[in-house]
């Protein structure tokens, strides 16, 4: 095998795992912080403005972690070696 078709091979795997470790852990995260928000707007329901902004923003700042997996994992696909 020669050295290009090895690192493509390589760039192919690791690509594949930086995505699927991204977006796992990014749906863990979210569902996580849903489940404490909502737990939040039960107990206090006056502050459900509140909790809902802060949740939202949360959310964002999650998905851009999992967003910069996906910018890794096409970087790594299409690089020329």
């Amino acid at each position: 095998m020669n050295l290009q078709l090895d690192l493509h091979v390589w760039s192919v795997i690791f690509s594949s795992l930086c995505i699927a470790i991204g977006a796992f852990g990014a749906a863990l995260a979210q569902g996580k912080s849903i489940v404490a928000a909502l737990e939040g707007i039960a107990r206090q329901p006056q502050s459900a403005g509140e909790i809902r902004t802060t949740m939202i923003i949360g959310l964002a700042l999650i998905e851009s972690l999992a967003i910069y997996c996906l910018v890794i994992s096409l970087i790594l696909l299409f690089v020329r070696w």
